[in-house]
């Protein structure tokens, strides 16, 4: 009861070349993923700009705020010298006079 090799061959050789056949993609399979990856990545960049935006906003803002802050210590040194000046003034008039 043993099956000869010249009906056994053909046998394998179309169930090797179907299995090789299944694996392989088609066109519009491909398409498909390729379709699906590139909604993805232009969801990303879609965020990604936003992203940007918001941080070049928060620079601006950041640049905004440090020379406000310069500003700010420029007069506060100003009038640190003033209040300095002041005081000076007030030790003089307090000092006693002979």
């Amino acid at each position: 009861m043993f099956l000869s090799l010249k009906k056994v061959a053909p046998v394998a050789v179309i169930l090797i070349g179907s299995v090789g056949l299944s694996g392989c993609a088609t066109k519009g399979y491909v398409n498909e993923q390729i379709a699906t990856v590139n909604q993805r990545i232009d969801a990303l960049d879609t965020r990604l700009q936003g992203t940007d935006a918001t941080a070049k906003q928060a620079l601006a803002e950041a640049q905004s705020a440090s020379g406000q802050a310069q500003q700010n210590s420029a007069r506060l040194d100003q009038l640190n010298s003033r209040v300095d000046g002041v005081e000076q003034q007030l030790q003089q008039r307090r000092k006693p006079r002979n």
